[in-house]
């Protein structure tokens, strides 16, 4: 008799038997050899050790463990599974709605997501290519360590407010810093000016550092776009936020190493060129739409 196959419904079974195992704490696998013969079913198929491997793999995590909790009973629900699935298509239920469109789109699901596995194993990233495009695009592995003053704006939620300075409007928050900047420029000591004007107490306490910030950090574009330009003490023009303005000087200017972001790069451009592949596939897809599939229907009225 031949090696009964792989088939869809017997992840129902996992599920099924999942919930009905025993409790003994999980091993591993039996050690057998992949032609082992581990069940034979009560039409002669034979399910061998190679099957279950194939069967265990695709498994979530809790029914992974329920098969190694108990193996063997593992099997016998897989067989009630089997029978179950040969009793319906000897009922042709197979051929009706809605299991028919059922089993359609399981089989549809089931090998559109091979074809992105497929798709997504074959590509090939060159250590060449990682080392291009690390070269291309150093400022988005720039590091940068910054220090920050903070000029409030706003009502009396502000800051400076809050310590009893009256509260400056936005166009006189902007006017102290680009006067604190033309200071800076001139060679005024930062730690000081920080200290004696910062409306943000954290980084006034530790005289004026802010953070180290990277590229793909979760911060402001505006952030982003005029700290990565610094090098090593300047400082940016005003920032506007919504309640203030800040002036960042650049401490510190690193860059990650290749070895560091490797990885990282391989997965990006792996990731690329598999979105290029698929916006290739969408463009050459050609459906066409019945027009009044897609025309917007009238809303019913409720009845009285």
């Amino acid at each position: 008799m031949k090696s009964m196959k792989f088939l869809c419904g017997l992840v129902f079974a996992g599920a099924l038997w999942a919930q009905t195992a025993p409790a003994p704490s999980p091993g591993r696998l039996p050690d057998l050899g992949d032609d082992e013969v581990v069940a034979t079913f009560s039409d002669g198929s034979k399910v061998t050790m190679a099957d279950v491997k194939a069967f265990y793999g695709i498994l979530s995590a809790a029914q992974q463990q329920a098969v190694l909790r108990s193996p063997g009973e593992f099997v016998r629900q897989w067989g009630v599974m089997r029978r179950l699935a040969q009793i319906a298509v000897e009922r042709k239920l197979d051929q009706e709605s809605p299991y028919k469109q059922a089993l359609e789109q399981a089989r549809m699901n089931v090998l559109y997501q091979a074809t992105i596995n497929d798709t997504l194993n074959s590509i090939t990233i060159e250590p060449a290519d990682i080392e291009k495009y690390y070269a291309a695009n150093q400022s988005k592995y720039t590091q940068v360590k910054v220090k920050a003053i903070y000029i409030a704006y706003g009502d009396s939620g502000s800051s400076s407010a809050a310590k009893g300075k009256k509260a400056l409007t936005d166009a006189e928050a902007k006017a102290k810093a680009e006067k604190l900047l033309g200071e800076l420029r001139g060679g005024a000591d930062f730690v000081k000016l920080a200290k004696e004007n910062s409306d943000d107490e954290t980084s006034r306490e530790k005289d004026g550092d802010f953070a180290t910030l990277h590229f793909t950090d979760n911060i402001p574009d505006a952030f982003r776009s005029a700290i990565f330009k610094l090098k090593k003490g300047e400082i940016t023009e005003p920032l506007k936020q919504p309640n203030g303005y800040y002036l960042f000087r650049a401490d510190e200017v690193t860059v990650k190493p290749l070895a560091a972001v490797r990885d990282e790069i391989y997965n990006e451009l792996k990731n690329e060129r598999f979105n290029e592949w698929m916006t290739k596939l969408n463009r050459e897809t050609v459906v066409q739409v019945n027009p009044k599939f897609t025309a917007p229907t009238p809303a019913t009225t409720p009845a009285k």
